[in-house]
């Protein structure tokens, strides 16, 4: 995308995007130069351990944007509880009314209620809806939301692809810390703490030290015992042009947990360089490099990287030796180059004051477009000392504590008029707060006559009070088995397992040269044994992969399968842009539906079948409608789907795909895979889930399948599986066949 092309679609200028964990840090943001700051209240937000803001807080914060012509946009980018939406209507109600100017969201269910319930409310698509490509994109654009912030993996060509096909206002991070897995796909701080990403209280065990190893041998790899799943902190001070000629909108900066010299001191900076360069787009561009160590200084985790845009992954992003935020405490809080931070940025606004004897004094003051009249007491004939020049300007140019300063200021009077100074006084006040409701009355709105049933209809199966019906039909058992394989010899053994009616194929079972080549056989070879071949699409689905899948869909769709496993909105808006039926189309837990607003967001989108979220426990689920979710009964759980490559970063790049283990400081191994032809590394859960003994309460939750998924397993371990699946049909499940470990995952602790 050229600069001109962009600038000429959306006409008006890249917006600075600022990070506040409180009111303080939010007016030294925005008096160091941002557009407009992110934050969040006290419920819903992604940073749960920030200061946060109170609801008068965030009012006040709100007006105080408003008036500097700034904008606020409130985080509500965590998955919401069924119990918790129900508060979401009274949580942001207030916010609506005072001018609220976006929501930040990751959950499908809050994006459908916001969009129903606060319409004009911009929604805005959070990172942790890992966006990808235009596909993603072009859906969420469709349904509703506003801007996209992509995923902080994607380069500047796949950012302009987005772009060009799409014309979305783009949000992308440039300064701050680095997840080492996509956001909104990481369950490594829920699995091993019960602290979930999800809910905004991830607990980063990717800033500890591993090892690691290769395969199954306990031989340890160089780099034993370090940090390599810390990233450094991303700065792109120095790639200003090239982000805005990629049609990035929107700035970001990372940091809400960060403190007010921090958040200040970056926002200065980047506004020096972003406005420099504005003004000057045909000019050499050049950061000093005192500005360059100044940002260093402010705060860095071993030095700084330039992320994804130019590269795919690489060691030279990864700090290797412990991730310590090293920073210069004596940096002073910078101030506007065009402001005066001693009177804390006021605004400047414009006066006329019209005294005539016998007529109300007549109070004119004027900002940004905006006219106040204030009418004040007759103006009376001096009977011995009239008013002076000097002394009606005196009076009247006091602000005090008020937002605003004059930076003029007309005076029409007759000789000999005369008011008590009081009154001036009251007439200045009166005027001031005329003036300061004027500009805030633009952003006000006025909410819907109808307060919203935030439940909806209640689902079949679930009773009023939100438990799970567990008497009459559909109360005694699942209606069938799936299974996922990862490799050809897990495939082999599934097929002969009689109990199976749905067999998932992962894509990289087979490669992309065999996948054209033998997928209608291995198709047919699952329909002779009586069951059905569904093809699990990639993890990640980004503008390589989408273009690969556009190139071959013709093979895929003529060798027959029954259905797609979708990870992502990329694929689900692939699919259903191809018109595959919903009845093909079954969702994964990365699709998460942790409500039944949630659930009908899917649905809302042709997303009938979905997989029946990991987080949630017996008791959460028993409120959610489960009749076409497919509980996952066994398996090693992905915990991390990174960019990164372990094998590349610590061997060095061969393109030999295969299993290596991370070593935490317990001891505990996790396995690794690394997927070549997509490029990316899946890191699964130490030990797995196992819910054969808890069966009978599964049956309970009326899901409409369960499913056994494969991923490390040799084939005989497999067999061993189903061997320990029939005895929990039996109502006989033995904990003594799993191993050393498993894990009932969050099915009784859940997560906060």
């Amino acid at each position: 995308m050229l600069k001109n092309e962009r600038n000429g679609n959306l006409n008006r200028k890249t917006e600075l995007l600022a990070p506040a964990g409180s009111f303080a840090i939010l007016k030294a943001v925005i008096n160091a130069g941002a557009d407009a700051v992110y934050a969040a209240g006290n419920r819903f937000g992604a940073r749960a351990y920030a200061k946060n803001f109170t609801e008068e807080e965030m009012l006040a914060a709100i007006d105080y944007v408003h008036l500097k012509g700034k904008r606020l946009y409130l985080t509500v980018n965590t998955l919401l509880k069924d119990a918790e939406i129900q508060e979401l209507y009274n949580y942001l109600a207030p916010l609506y009314e005072a001018g609220l100017d976006a929501v930040i969201v990751q959950d499908i269910g809050v994006l459908q209620f916001i969009k129903t319930h606060f319409p004009g409310l911009s929604i805005h698509a959070s990172t942790q809806m890992t966006v990808t490509g235009a596909y993603g994109a072009r859906l969420l654009l469709e349904e509703g939301c506003n801007r996209i912030v992509t995923a902080r993996e994607l380069s500047l060509e796949e950012i302009s692809d987005i772009y060009r096909k799409t014309g979305a206002e783009i949000e992308s991070f440039v300064h701050g810390a680095l997840c080492y897995s996509y956001s909104g796909q990481c369950l490594l701080s829920s699995m091993i703490g019960g602290r979930s990403g999800n809910r905004g209280r991830c607990a980063q065990p990717c800033r500890l030290s591993y090892g690691l190893l290769a395969g199954q041998e306990a031989r340890q790899r160089r780099g034993a015992e370090s940090y390599p799943l810390s990233l450094k902190d991303l700065c792109t001070i120095r790639m200003i042009p090239e982000l805005v000629d990629s049609g990035i909108y929107s700035f970001k900066i990372e940091g809400r947990m960060k403190q007010e010299e921090y958040a200040a001191g970056v926002t200065a900076i980047y506004r020096k360089y972003l406005t420099s360069y504005e003004r000057n787009p045909g000019q050499p561009y050049r950061v000093s490099d005192e500005d360059y160590q100044r940002l260093l200084d402010l705060g860095n985790r071993c030095g700084f990287t330039d992320g994804y845009y130019r590269r795919r992954n690489g060691r030279e992003m990864v700090t290797f030796q412990k991730p310590s935020h090293e920073k210069n405490t004596g940096i002073a809080l910078p101030g506007n180059e065009n402001t005066d931070r001693g009177n804390d940025n006021k605004e400047n606004i414009k006066g006329f004051l019209r005294l005539s004897i016998n007529n109300p004094a007549i109070l004119v003051l004027k900002y940004n477009g905006i006219e106040a009249k204030t009418v004040g007491d007759v103006v009376q004939k001096a009977e011995k000392q009239p008013l002076s020049e000097k002394t009606v300007l005196e009076k009247m140019k006091k602000t005090g504590n008020t937002p605003f300063q004059f930076e003029e200021f007309q005076l029409e009077m007759d000789a000999d008029s005369f008011l008590p100074v009081g009154a001036l006084n009251q007439l200045r006040r009166r005027g001031i707060d005329t003036l300061y409701a004027a500009v805030l009355e633009q952003y006000r709105r006025m909410l819907p006559e109808h307060t919203p049933d935030a439940a909806g209809d209640i689902p079949e199966g679930i009773t009023k009070n939100g438990v799970a019906d567990i008497s009459g039909e559909g109360a005694e058992s699942f209606r069938y088995l799936s299974v996922l394989t990862e490799t050809m010899e897990q495939f082999q053994a599934v097929l002969p397992q009689p109990e199976v009616k749905r067999i998932y194929l992962e894509t990289f079972a087979l490669g992309r040269e065999r996948l054209c080549a033998e997928l209608k056989k291995h198709v047919q070879n699952v329909h002779d044994a009586g069951k059905e071949c569904y093809l699990a699409l990639p993890h990640v689905f980004r503008m390589k992969e989408a273009r690969w899948y556009e190139d071959h869909w013709r093979q895929i769709k003529d060798a027959g399968v029954d259905g797609y496993l979708i990870r992502n909105l990329e694929e689900l808006s692939f699919v259903k842009e191809r018109q595959v039926p919903a009845r093909m189309v079954q969702g994964d837990y990365h699709l998460y539906a942790y409500s039944n607003e949630a659930v009908r967001g899917w649905r809302r989108l042709c997303l009938h079948q979905y997989t029946i979220p990991v987080e949630l426990n017996q008791k959460e689920l028993a409120s959610l409608d489960c009749t076409d979710g497919e509980m996952i009964l066994y398996g090693y759980q992905p915990v991390m789907l990174s960019a990164q490559c372990l094998h590349k970063n610590i061997d060095g790049c061969d393109k030999v795909e295969g299993v290596s283990h991370l070593k935490d400081r317990y001891g505990n191994l996790f396995p690794v895979k690394n997927h070549c032809e997509d490029c990316y590394n899946v890191i699964y859960n130490i030990c797995p889930l196992t819910l054969f003994h808890q069966y009978r309460q599964i049956q309970a939750l009326h899901p409409k399948s369960v499913r056994l998924s494969f991923t490390v397993e040799s084939g005989g371990e497999v067999v061993q599986v189903f061997e320990r699946y029939r005895q929990a049909l039996a109502g006989k499940p033995d904990k003594s066949g799993y191993g050393e470990k498993f894990t009932n995952g969050h099915f009784k602790r859940g997560v906060e």
